[in-house]
This record gives C-alpha cells, sequence and structure tokens, in this order.
C-alpha cells in the first residue's frame, strides 16, 4: 500500500510539473511581449500547429516627423517583397506559422516574418521556465541565428 501511494504521489508531481512547464504544446499559447514591451504577440493554434501574429504595439502608428507622409498613419508592412501586402498593418500581421510541438518544451519546423526586412526565416521556440519564451530565427542552420526572449 505504501509503494502505491509513493508513486502516486511521484505521478501527480509529474504531472503538475509538465502542467507548470508547458502541459505540452499548448503551453505557448496566450500572449507575449517584448522583454522592453514594445509589441505584445498572441500565439494560437492554427489546426494541429501554432502560429502567432502581432496584438499589439507601443506605438502603432507612424511618428509626427515620419518622412515618407504616413505621419499618423497605423505602421504598415513596408518591407514586404510582395507590394500587395505591404498595405498591411503591423497590427494583425501574421508572425509565426506552422510550429509544431516536438517535445520537452520545444516548438520546431515553422517559420517566423520579420517585418523589419521583409523576410522569412526558419524558426524554433522553447520556454525556459514559466515565464519565459525563446525565439530563434535562422537562415539554413541554427547556428546562423538571432534569439529573441518574449515574456508572459
Amino acid at each position: 500500500m505504501r509503494g502505491l501511494l509513493v508513486g502516486a504521489l511521484l505521478l501527480a508531481g509529474l504531472f503538475l510539473t509538465s502542467f507548470a512547464y508547458g502541459a505540452g504544446g499548448d503551453g505557448i499559447l496566450g500572449f507575449w511581449s517584448t522583454r522592453d514591451h514594445s509589441a505584445q504577440f498572441m500565439i494560437y493554434k492554427c489546426g494541429r500547429l501554432y502560429c502567432g501574429k502581432i496584438s499589439s504595439l507601443r506605438e502603432p502608428n507612424y511618428s509626427a516627423k515620419n518622412k515618407a507622409g504616413l505621419a499618423g498613419l497605423p505602421k504598415r508592412d513596408i518591407h514586404n517583397p510582395d507590394p500587395r501586402l505591404r498595405k498591411r498593418t503591423l497590427v494583425g500581421l501574421p508572425l509565426l506559422s506552422r510550429f509544431h510541438y516536438a517535445g520537452h518544451n520545444l516548438w520546431e519546423g515553422g517559420q517566423i516574418y520579420d517585418p523589419d526586412d521583409g523576410k522569412e526565416y526558419s524558426a524554433e521556440i522553447w520556454l525556459d521556465g514559466k515565464k519565459n519564451l525563446k525565439l530563434r530565427g535562422y537562415l539554413g542552420f541554427s547556428l546562423f541565428g538571432r534569439t529573441e526572449t518574449w515574456v508572459r
């Protein structure tokens, strides 16, 4: 009986630990911010995969000093290589796509779009504790990339 109780307690502890650190793939769902809180992102399920978009920006409009005549207008995806997509506003812009949960708080096989240069990069995401999300975008090999930290 004592062995059964110890086993049940260990199993409950493992369950609670996995829940606290992600509970499978859904651990990244929700809202995340850049460390300086200049942008907020929403990660959501898109079918069986995981996607994300820009949900808000601290400064969603171009400043009064904008030299391109865009002062006061919502910031747009002006660097997109497809001219038809350059009018999309940054708020609501799809940023993360096609991530699948690989286990152990790691999401792989996805893409990240960088509106600063209009390019899409391979990417992976992992949870670093309960409140930090690491996102690494790269070209070809993960070695050639950049890692960002977002906070819950």
